[in-house]
């Protein structure tokens, strides 16, 4: 049971990590003004998810109740808290400075999602050390 939930943990890591790279790339192509950042960065998920539908036993494992509970927890710290967190500091900031001089709000969202997906690993390696110092039997 518990190496499921572990497989779980890793999944979903990964999926936010890929998720933050499309960001990212959707910012970095704004910047240079090119898409080819985004587009390569489409293409790596498209080929982990054409990967995760052909290959079998992954497809089982990816139906499992824990992977979908860990995706959520993942998506309320990449997702959801970020957007509303964003949003508010964006309007906070032109309030107080003007809209002379703000970031794109994608670049905001970006930097918060990035300290979202960072929050929930350190969780996740943090509940995984202190499972196994309660499973150790000294």
């Amino acid at each position: 049971m518990q190496n499921v939930r572990r497989y779980a943990d890793i999944i979903a890591s990964l999926e936010g990590l890929l998720w933050l790279s499309l960001a990212w790339s959707i910012s970095l192509s704004v910047h240079i003004g090119s898409t080819e950042p985004t587009l390569a960065s489409l293409l790596v998920i498209g080929a982990l998810v054409f990967f995760s539908w052909a290959h079998k036993p992954l497809r089982y494992l990816l139906r499992r109740y824990h992977v979908r509970k860990r995706r959520t927890d993942m998506w309320m710290h990449t997702l959801a808290l970020p957007l509303l967190l964003a949003m508010f500091f964006h309007i906070i900031l032109e309030a107080l400075l003007g809209s002379a001089w703000l970031p794109p709000k994608i670049l905001l969202f970006n930097i918060l999602a990035s300290a979202g997906w960072t929050t929930y690993v350190m969780t996740l390696f943090i509940k995984f050390v202190i499972h196994g110092f309660k499973t150790s039997t000294f």
